[in-house]
């Protein structure tokens, strides 16, 4: 169950614009992720990666880094993104 980082910010980038507070500027948006990930991997980015930007390369790491202490649903979420064929095009 390797784990690639290209993916691992990408759940982040976007649990990102649901921590921003409503009156503040959007968000800036990330082609990287998708709603099961928003879903499911948002608490886990403000536990452990919160710090970081979603297109910070650390952010990868960071994901890595906490793969054991993530939740189920979100490690599922990223393995299915990762095997998402939508993802692989392009």
């Amino acid at each position: 169950m390797a784990l690639k980082l290209t993916s691992l910010g990408l759940a982040l980038g976007i649990a990102v614009s649901l921590a921003a507070p409503a009156s503040a500027d959007p968000a800036p948006q990330t082609k990287r992720g998708n709603e099961t990930l928003k879903k499911y991997c948002t608490g886990d980015y403000l536990t452990y990666c919160g710090n970081l930007s979603p297109d910070d390369p650390a952010m990868d790491a960071c994901f890595e880094k906490n793969w054991q202490k993530l939740s189920e649903n979100c490690r599922r979420a990223i393995d299915a993104y990762q095997a998402s064929p939508s993802r692989k095009r392009g």
